[in-house]
């Protein structure tokens, strides 16, 4: 328990729920005790409405996304109150004002919480209008004022801490990883549900996609500092170790079916290796703890004693079946031995980062190709207006959200409601692009709002004083703000107890307000619900085909770069990595847009078992092509062999047809391509490798032998794997594109 509230105390959502308390219980406090408590509160507002845009970032691009933000919520502000007393002009400005925020999701994150941060502005205008050019412009300066304090606290608590963020998601990807390694030992269960296992991995990867963008992003933007300070060269050396460890993992994959066969009658190695499994998990979950619990890092687990106890069980195997019998064997031992050794290795670097000084040199090099992975922060118009489209995600998303708020406004106005501010505000706050998303956070937000009164209404009868009721406040601002974006249900319970002892601060006389707020919530949200589910709506299955074409894009690329690797023999150069980087993107944004598709209607889940195939082939291909590509790059491999070329060179040919597949949209396009098939002929060669010839050079005690058998074994295996996942993708792929024309066909009869 004690851990827990450590960890939550810790947390950047906690840090984030003390800024914008800071920054908005400083002005109230200040200007109450000066007689002019309407003042800051309109400085808290503003303070309130840039919080959002405040993702972490480097310094110089958090002042600027808070400056900017600053400027929008205030000239927002001021043009809605210039503009409300001329309805001919307030209409025409307020959709025009909706409609280009909201477009400024087309960019990144940043510019999506900018938007974000404008709508709020706008709905919340509406809660105390102003008349007359003195008072609206004040007001509009004072929102300013707010948000320039909110930026001035925020760069305090960024000085104070600079390195906190990267070093919290840096122990949330230790944890998430140590999960999946922790999955990839309970595979190892006689008894095992493989299925459910592989689902949790897939989810694991897509959270694990997240977090290394996000700390990618900071690193390469403190680029500069690598070379000066001990903690960036630290943080940036776990960073691609933990990486590294992820793909590792999945590059290597095993077929624990005929493994288990292979080994019923010596299960003592596959017990020595499963324990091996779980202790590499174990010692990432220690170094995570004693990060964030700030205590020096002690290793508990002695990873290559266990290490000899499965290199001793091989041993034992081959002795007991004597040499003959057990070479095949040896050979898949021998295999799970070097995967098990290289993540040791990664894991004991990962631990000297956090034990000792890290130099530039223990970098070798590797932190040079982060930059062109991430997102560069330039926002030219071409971007906005190629965005003008149907097409666009983003455009129908910025109509249907404009149109809403409009007819949320104009229900406002023409019933008797006592705030429609509250009715905007609700749309803006769970209104997302997808359908899944929105009807989530509609169900929290009322169960929170419903929950946050009753508690609110509850304190409020047995509080004594104003001092008690204000104390409560705040701690409920702060813990509303922490929980938000982790658990939306437990937030806005908080956030409603807040507003209330707000009021309840403001005006006495609330006796009503839960109830107002209860209906304008629901009115909010069953018109976001509708909205998504009627007005343009862009179904996870439209945007499917385009993240599985960039997916096996991706694959393709990768599998032409360890073809390179494998023919020329030299180091891992740039364009390899780059490839092999944004594959495991690509899988992971593939896998993320199924899981958004399992929140829609059943009804709009068109081809979803076809998706999931496509999606779980593509995971396949991925880790077989990285398993291919790590033993290259960490063995010395023979010479290429004409029939590895052809067969590498014809699974290419087949994932091309796959993309050609997905962007005609027709299954009829270069119909002999599909049937490219490579005969078992091709393989011959290869074989050819364990013939009498092999054993003859290589005497079965030298070492030489061994290696190049399992170069062999494995060669040989992941070619026939790969040859036959590129076949069932191109005839999985022709299926879905079939089912996609016979769908529109139907809409059009």
């Amino acid at each position: 328990m004690i851990s827990k509230i450590q960890k939550f105390k810790d947390s950047t959502d906690f840090t984030n729920a003390l800024k914008i308390a800071v920054a908005g219980v400083i002005p109230v406090m200040i200007f109450s005790y000066l007689g002019s408590i309407g003042t800051g509160v309109t400085i808290a507002l503003g303070a309130f409405f840039v919080f959002p845009s405040d993702v972490p970032s480097i310094l110089k691009h958090k002042i600027n996304g808070l400056v900017v933000t600053s400027l929008i919520i205030s000239g927002v502000n001021l043009i809605i109150n210039l503009s409300y007393p001329f309805p001919f002009i307030f209409y025409p400005v307020f959709t025009i004002l909706l409609f280009l925020l909201s477009m400024l999701a087309v960019y990144d994150q940043r510019a999506t919480m900018v938007a974000f941060s404008g709508l709020l502005s706008i709905s919340l205008t509406f809660s105390h209008l102003n008349y007359g050019y003195d008072p609206i412009f004040k007001h509009a300066g004072l929102l300013l004022g707010g948000g320039l304090f909110y930026l001035f606290i925020s760069v305090i608590f960024y000085y104070i801490r600079p390195n906190r963020y990267v070093e919290l998601q840096i122990t949330e990807c230790m944890s998430l990883t140590s999960n999946y390694l922790k999955l990839r030992g309970d595979l190892w269960e006689f008894n095992s549900n493989r299925k459910d296992i592989t689902e949790k991995q897939l989810h694991l990867q897509v959270e694990l996609n997240t977090i290394h963008e996000n700390i990618r992003e900071i690193l390469v933007r403190n680029r500069t500092n690598y070379g000066s300070s001990n903690q960036n060269r630290k943080m940036l050396l776990s960073f691609i170790s933990l990486v590294e460890i992820m793909e590792l993992a999945i590059s290597t994959s095993f077929d624990h079916n005929k493994l288990h066969q292979k080994f019923d009658n010596h299960p003592i190695v596959l017990i020595t290796y499963q324990n091996l499994a779980y202790n590499l998990a174990k010692s990432l979950k220690h170094l995570s703890a004693s990060i964030l619990n700030k205590t020096p890092y002690k290793s508990k687990n002695n990873l290559i004693e266990i290490l000899h106890q499965f290199e001793n069980a091989i041993q034992q195997y081959k002795k007991d079946l004597g040499k003959p019998e057990s070479i095949e064997g040896v050979l898949m031992l021998t295999t799970m031995l070097h995967y098990a050794e290289k993540q040791v290795e990664k894991i004991k670097i990962l631990e000297r980062a956090f034990t000792k000084i890290v130099l530039l040199k223990d970098l070798d090099g590797r932190d040079k190709d982060l930059e062109k992975l991430i997102q560069h922060h330039y926002y030219p118009i071409n971007s906005l207006i190629e965005n003008f489209r149907f097409s666009s995600t983003i455009f129908r998303h910025s109509l249907r959200i404009t149109v809403t708020i409009l007819i949320g406004y104009m229900i406002g106005k023409v019933l008797p409601f006592q705030n429609v501010y509250w009715i905007l505000l609700t749309i803006v706050v769970i209104m997302r692009p997808g359908y899944g998303l929105t009807k989530e956070r509609t169900y929290h937000r009322f169960i929170g709002t419903l929950l946050g009164g009753l508690i609110a209404f509850s304190l409020l009868s047995i509080i004594p004083n104003i001092t008690i009721t204000g104390i409560i406040c705040i701690l409920a601002m702060i813990l509303g703000f922490s929980f938000n974006p982790s658990n939306y249900k437990i937030g806005t319970t908080f956030i409603t107890i807040h507003v209330i002892f707000i009021f309840a601060i403001l005006n006495p006389q609330i006796d009503n307000l839960i109830q107002y707020r209860i209906l304008d919530t629901i009115v909010g949200a069953i018109l976001a619900i509708l909205a998504n589910h009627f007005l343009w709506p862009y179904w996870e299955f439209l945007n499917v085909p385009e993240y599985l074409e960039k997916s096996i894009e991706a694959n393709r690329n990768y599998l032409k770069e360890i073809s390179a690797l494998y023919n020329n023999k030299g180091g891992v150069s740039s364009s390899y990595r780059l490839a092999r980087n944004q594959s495991f993107i690509e899988v992971g944004n593939l896998m993320a847009s199924f899981q958004r598709m399992l929140q829609e209607p059943k009804s709009k889940q068109n081809n979803l078992a076809l998706f999931y195939k496509l999606t779980v082939l593509n995971h396949a291909l991925l880790s077989s092509a990285a398993s291919l590509g790590t033993y290259t790059q960490s063995h010395k491999t023979t010479k290429a062999s004409d029939s590895f070329n052809n067969a590498i060179n014809q699974i290419i040919k087949k994932l091309d047809f796959a993309i050609s597949l997905l962007k005609e949209k027709s299954p009829e396009i270069n119909e002999s391509i599909s049937d490219l098939s490579i005969d078992d002929k091709n393989f011959t060669d290869l074989k050819n490798l364990q013939s009498t010839e092999l054993k003859e050079e290589y005497d079965l005690n030298e070492m030489s032998f061994l290696l190049k058998m399992q170069e062999v074994q494995l060669v040989i295996e992941q070619l026939i794997w790969l040859n036959n996942l590129s076949d069932t993708i191109v005839k999985t792929t022709k299926e879905l594109t079939a089912s996609s024309l016979q769908f529109q066909k139907s809409k059009t009869e």
